[in-house]
């Protein structure tokens, strides 16, 4: 994993650097939280560890700031501050563990290994694969051959959940029910209008073949090998 150390005392951030390298991570260290925040930022690491008493910017405004960017990086708080009003207060903040000082290296390090796992197992729920297309539900973004799809609201959505149900029939009534909430069919063509302003963005020209298929009396389809069919 590679790990960010914000951690204003230099023979502890040494500690942790060298422990942690040893164990197979690559490790940067910042030295104040306001450098902390901005290198969190770049998107870079798989997990964070932050001292809760930091110069210029403390652990916690550290912590709620990345959360109010809406950065979803893991992020182990450490602080010899241990009472349980501390502890609730850096977890309310962003925090998604809080290890009290003094510590053993060994708690520290089943602790980020812990966060790394969790954070794989978040990424590949909230990042579904068709093909060479791909949805990252928590980013809002998509991507068709390392190409970003700009997507409306309720293309997103619709792609979604056809991709949720990829080699799967999806019928008119459950994307009503679900993309639009409506349990009655509108008048117009509401859903297949949107299919096709989908289509013209995942399906595009130079694409390695069309993704997305009408099943005829039945919904629609996603899956890698529709160009296949005939």
């Amino acid at each position: 994993m590679r790990l960010l150390i914000v951690e204003d005392d230099d023979k502890t951030a040494q500690y942790l650097a060298r422990g942690l390298s040893e164990s197979g991570h690559v490790v940067d260290r910042a030295a104040n939280g306001e450098t902390g925040l901005a290198l969190a930022l770049e998107g870079i690491y798989e997990a964070i560890i932050v001292d809760r008493m930091l110069p210029v910017l403390d652990g916690v405004s550290l912590v709620k700031s990345l959360r109010d960017a809406k950065a979803v990086v893991p992020v182990l708080m450490l602080s010899a501050i241990s009472s349980a009003a501390d502890r609730v207060e850096g977890l309310q903040a962003g925090c998604d563990d809080y290890l009290a000082k003094p510590y053993t290296f060994s708690e520290l390090l089943a602790r980020i290994e812990a966060l790394g796992r969790r954070a794989d197992r978040t990424r590949r729920l909230t990042l579904l694969t068709v093909g060479d297309l791909e949805l990252d539900t928590r980013a809002r973004k998509a991507w068709r051959g390392g190409r970003e799809i700009e997507l409306q609201h309720r293309e997103f959505l619709l792609l979604e959940y056809l991709m949720r149900h990829a080699g799967h029939v999806v019928t008119r009534a459950m994307l009503l029910e679900t993309v639009w909430d409506y349990d009655f069919e509108p008048r117009g063509n509401i859903i297949d209008m949107h299919i096709h302003r989908l289509r013209q963005k995942v399906d595009y020209a130079d694409a390695k073949g069309p993704l997305i298929q009408t099943i005829p009396g039945a919904g629609y389809m996603i899956r890698p090998d529709s160009a296949a069919e005939p």
